[in-house]
Order: C-alpha cells, then structure tokens, then sequence
C-alpha cells in the first residue's frame, strides 16, 4: 500500500494539528514496515519529524497554492491509495480520502472567528467530508457534533482518540522549578496554561479569575504563566491584567518547544484549562502525565477526556473558576488525589494506540477502493443481456 498525509502543520507551530500529524507519522514507521507512505510538509524544519524511510514531498505554505495546485499536482504523480487530510482536502478526485476533523467551533462558535475563516471552513469542510470515505474524531463528542452538522452515515465517522507523547513523564519538581526560573525569569510557585492565545481558549476567563482569587487570598505567593502562540488578542489579556492590577503576576512566554514545556508542566503547582471548547484537549492529558492536578473547562469534549480526574468548572463563571483554583491550591489531599488520578487517566491513552487505530481505516478504506472496480466488472457482467 501507499498511503500519503499532508503533514503541512509539520514544523508551523500549528499546536493541536501539529501533535497530531507529527505523533502519527512517527508511530506508523514502527507499525507498518510494509506500506509506502508519502508526507507532504510546507516547512524546512519538518523533514527533522519525519521518518527517514518515508518520501517527502514540498508543498506551499500558502493553503490556496497548497491545495490548489500543488497538492492535485503531486497525488496525480504519486498515485498513493490513499490520501489523508486535516479539514480541508484539495478539490477533485484524486484518491481515496481519509480527513480529520478534531472539531467544528466553526459551526458551533462562529463568534470565534473571522468571517471570513468561518465562512471558507464551512464550505471546505462541508466538501470534504462529503467526499471522503472515512471521517476521524478525536472524541465521542466531535464524533456526535460532526453527525448533527453533516449528513452522514454514523459508521463512516471514526472516534481515534488523541494522546500524550511519552517526553511529558514526571520528572523532579525541584529540579524543575529551578529551571523554569533560570530561563523565563519567573520565581514564584505557578498556575500554567497552555494553549494559543486566542478567545476560544479564554485566556482573559483566567486573569480575571486569578485577580479575584488573590483579592480573596492576598497572601497567596503565586503567579499565571500563559503558554502559547500569540496573536492580537495577547494584548487584550496584557491589557486586561494591568487594568486589574495583576499585571506583574501574569507571565507570557509565547510558544515554546516541548522540551521547554514538559519542565513548564512540571514545575508547575497546578494547571488549568478554561477554553470554551475543545474537540479534545491535549494539554489536559499532557499535564496529567506530568503528574500534575488539572482544573478545566466542563463543556465540549474536556469532561470526557478527563474522566473525573481533574476538577471542573464553568468556564463563563468567574465564581467558579475560582472555587476550582482554590480548592485545588489550598487543598493539599485534593491536589495529590488529583495528581493520582490524573496520572492513571493519561496512562490509558497512547499514538501508538492511536496510531493503529488510524492504520486499520487506512486499510480498510484503500481495500475496499481496490475492491470496488472489480465488484463494478462482475455486476456489469451479471446484468449484461
């Protein structure tokens, strides 16, 4: 078999949708020694992330480029069996599809984004879905939410569950912190989050529910250390933390590589997770592995990864986020149940799991292509006078 993935998020800072594609590739080449896969990635970087016995192909960073011409272009050259995609397939028949869809806030939460962006993710998706063979969800609930918004027979939408790399483990929490301060300057035991800065993830929710927790408890030493990608809205967080007074305890690092964020994770004291909706939620089970207590989000998909093991609030509750962190931060046998916990919920995912998982519906929808011309023959054949 040839199966070939557009791994374009590959070395782009695409968070969730790098991890994804990136985790999957490095666990097919252990899998299957047999298959010939084909990545086609959009960043020099990348090629570091890719098995060296797999084919690469360069590809436009320019998504319009990309799935306009260069794409089409090169499965009309590779003739793989199979193509898998993220969202957004190029036009045209090319090859079997396969595509992921982690969520569809862009149907569900319009006001999250551009008009524009929600707009062209409505149209693409839309024609995606409805061409490909299989339809992958990271979770039972993007599974239910694909089902309601797209006309499409339940078994040709897959659950693949997302995971956790092995790199985030818990390591020294001493050694840690002294880290942490060594490089991002931050000195004060920590509350984390991680995710791009971006209003779905609701950042400002959190400042907001950390100044009101330290109006609460003013002698609590601590501070907010926001992990991620930033973009406009990180001026909007800035802004709303000076107003607040709490400026000086918000601290920013931008993005960061994962080995900067497995000793963030674990120096941390807690970590939370207030997006308003997730079609998974890595970072939860990231910082369950690490052995850290999670606070997050009780909407979308978050109560289902985290299974009872973190604690959960609403995330449009000032109030209640900030229970959350108080229990957790003042509850020392909470916060180790928690960690106990969450350690057992992180055990239980794998992409080498995952990455089975995938391979089976690439085999699956690439056999039953070859069969079809052959079952289209003999019918013919059997109804020919």
């Amino acid at each position: 078999m040839r199966f070939s993935v557009d791994a374009h998020a590959i070395g782009q800072h695409l968070t969730g949708n790098e991890v994804y594609i990136r985790n999957l590739l490095q666990r097919f080449a252990a899998l299957d020694k047999s298959s010939e896969f084909i990545a086609y990635v959009a960043a020099e970087e990348a090629a570091a992330w890719i098995p060296e016995r797999f084919q690469l192909r360069r590809v436009s960073k320019n998504p319009f480029k990309r799935l306009g011409w260069d794409l089409p272009r090169l499965i009309r050259r590779d003739r793989p069996d199979l193509l898998h995609v993220q969202y957004t397939a190029p036009l045209g028949r090319l090859a079997p599809l396969v595509v992921t869809v982690h969520d569809v806030s862009f149907i569900e939460h319009p006001e999250f984004f551009p008009a524009a962006r929600r707009l062209q993710l409505r149209s693409t998706v839309a024609d995606t879905v409805k061409r490909a063979a299989r339809v992958l969800a990271p979770s039972e609930f993007s599974r239910q939410s694909i089902l309601r918004h797209y006309n499409l027979s339940s078994e040709r939408v897959v659950v693949v569950p997302n995971a956790v790399s092995p790199g985030f483990r818990p390591i020294s929490r001493e050694q840690a912190v002294a880290a942490v301060g060594s490089k991002y300057g931050i000195a004060r035991p920590y509350l984390l989050m991680v995710g791009d800065l971006q209003p779905r993830k609701n950042q400002l929710g959190l400042v907001r529910a950390f100044a009101a927790l330290l109006r609460e408890r003013p002698g609590m030493p601590h501070c907010l250390v926001l992990v991620g990608k930033e973009n406009g809205y990180a001026e909007r967080v800035r802004a709303e933390a000076t107003r607040l007074g709490v400026r000086g305890r918000v601290h920013f690092t931008g993005f960061v590589p994962d080995e900067d964020l497995v000793v963030l994770y674990a120096g941390c004291e807690i970590f939370a997770f207030p997006s308003f909706y997730e079609g998974f939620g890595i970072p939860i089970l990231e910082a369950m592995a690490c052995g850290r207590a999670v606070a997050c989000s009780n909407t979308s998909a978050m109560p289902e990864v985290a299974d009872g093991a973190a604690i959960l609030f609403d995330p449009r509750s000032e109030a209640d986020m900030v229970r959350a962190l108080r229990d957790l931060l003042l509850d020392g046998e909470l916060r180790q149940r928690m960690e106990r916990l969450g350690q057992q919920r992180a055990s239980q995912f794998s992409w080498e799991l995952s990455a089975a998982r995938t391979l089976r519906v690439y085999y699956d929808v690439a056999e039953n292509a070859r069969r079809a011309p052959a079952m289209a023959v003999r019918a013919a054949t059997v109804t020919k006078p």
